[in-house]
């Protein structure tokens, strides 16, 4: 994409609502634009990171065995009530009553939704288990909404559900999202610790949040250093066991300030990180809780009705993108990992309409192009700081300059966003160097 047809339009100014530093960037970087309270727009830089990190979601979901459906925003009242949730649920509930006086809301997730379609569609306990997720809007009426993406009231989330007949097999498909959320948020070059936590309005007695620490965040927290350190295996065996992984990290004391067990922190001495965090994903087993208020049973091995036993597991895509901004930033502006950058490559000619520079930016655009890499061309007519100032701010992984003077001796420079790096390259190889 040409800069100079690219719509993004960055701010010099840090506009005063902004309070946290992802808030501030993604206005600046023309990201997001506020539509009302809590409520943005996505301009097309900030709904490129979006759709990576909904890539790779949706991979590691698929990969999980778990199958993608679509259900609507809008959701009967009626559902609710059959779970007991329509009255509990609270203010933050959009309620709205449609034309023939039938009352709706926009929901805040999907555990009734998901539930109606199942007990209408599986009778035996043959078709179990089965893991089925979205990744669609939500809403939920914040009092307070703030923190730009972070904090609103519309947002992007993956919500998945497990639906199995025993406890045991619904523990195996909660590990099954356990570990799966640990390769997904490692995809993204996120460190993201799960934490024991509490299952507010969804309910169950097993819950585990996956914390990005940081200054901003809104949760306190605590955790074993140690945690800090682990990774996660790529050759993860869907079929087998993975009790031993979901062990690693919960045998070190990880809690939430809600899960605060004084014992444990106590116990562990000097190698207790207390910080603040940011939750980008939520995991639940809650058991029967739906499947009992909403009837919804298979037939066991023995002919009787059995409740089924479920979980459900969301992520903030659309908080991811700030949560990743608030863990990878400097002072210029935002630090992009790979992976979900909007852009892999910002090519930057220095002297736009000078006939040398013109023709070797274009060319190398070209091939940049056809071999796949997603490169931004900044040709336009301006003086270098405010393209160098752009490109820092908007975070993209590499920037290859090409000036008059380099140009000269075949030469472009290629920096590291992240390092700061910065080396000489031929002109002639830098399509090849990027599209390895």
């Amino acid at each position: 994409m040409r800069l100079s047809r690219f719509f993004m339009p960055t701010l010099k100014e840090t506009p005063s609502e902004a309070q946290i530093v992802s808030h501030r960037l993604m206005l600046r970087a023309g990201m997001i634009r506020q539509a009302s309270a809590g409520i943005y727009s996505w301009l097309p830089l900030g709904y490129r990171v979006l759709k990576k990190i909904e890539r790779i979601v949706r991979e590691e979901q698929d990969i999980a065995g778990s199958q993608e459906v679509l259900m609507p925003t809008i959701q009967s009242a009626d559902l609710w009530r059959e779970s007991e949730r329509y009255d509990a649920y609270g203010p933050e509930m959009l309620r709205i009553t449609d034309r023939h006086d039938r009352e709706m809301l926009y929901g805040p997730t999907a555990e009734e939704q998901i539930t109606d379609i199942f007990r209408g569609s599986i009778r035996s306990y043959k078709d179990l288990p089965q893991m089925l997720y979205q990744i669609h809007w939500k809403f939920r009426d914040e009092i307070r909404p703030r923190f730009g993406i972070m904090r609103g009231r519309e947002f992007l989330m993956k919500d998945g559900y497990s639906f199995d007949l025993t406890k045991d097999d619904a523990r195996r498909s909660y590990n099954r999202m356990f570990v799966s959320y640990l390769r997904t948020f490692q995809r993204m070059g996120l460190k993201a610790v799960p934490m024991q936590a509490e299952s507010g309005p969804i309910g169950g007695d097993m819950s585990h949040e996956f914390i990005i620490l940081a200054d901003t965040g809104e949760t306190k927290v605590q955790c074993h250093k140690d945690l800090l350190g682990f990774d996660v295996p790529d050759d993860v065996d869907y079929q087998g066991d993975l009790q031993p992984v979901v062990d690693k990290w919960t045998s070190l004391y990880a809690a939430t300030d809600e899960k605060y067990d004084e014992v444990r922190a106590a116990q562990i001495g000097d190698a207790l990180v207390t910080a603040r965090g940011i939750e980008v994903g939520h995991i639940f087993y809650f058991g029967t809780k739906y499947s009992q208020s909403m009837n919804a049973v298979v037939n066991g091995p023995d002919g009787e009705g059995v409740p089924l036993e479920m979980g459900s597991y969301g992520i903030g895509v659309s908080r991811l993108v700030g949560g990743i901004i608030e863990s990878s930033h400097d002072e210029n502006g935002i630090i992009w990992p790979e992976s979900v950058a909007p852009f892999t490559v910002g090519l930057i000619n220095l002297k736009s309409g000078d006939d040398a520079c013109d023709t070797a930016c274009d060319d190398l655009y070209s091939q940049l192009r056809k071999a796949g890499v997603e490169v931004l061309y900044d040709d336009r007519a301006l003086r270098a700081g405010p393209k160098f100032a752009d490109m820092d701010l908007i975070g993209l992984p590499w920037q290859v300059v090409i000036g008059p003077r380099g140009l000269a001796n075949g030469i472009a420079e290629v920096k590291n966003r992240k390092t700061g790096e910065k080396e000489e390259m031929p002109v002639t190889g830098i399509a090849d160097r990027f599209a390895g």
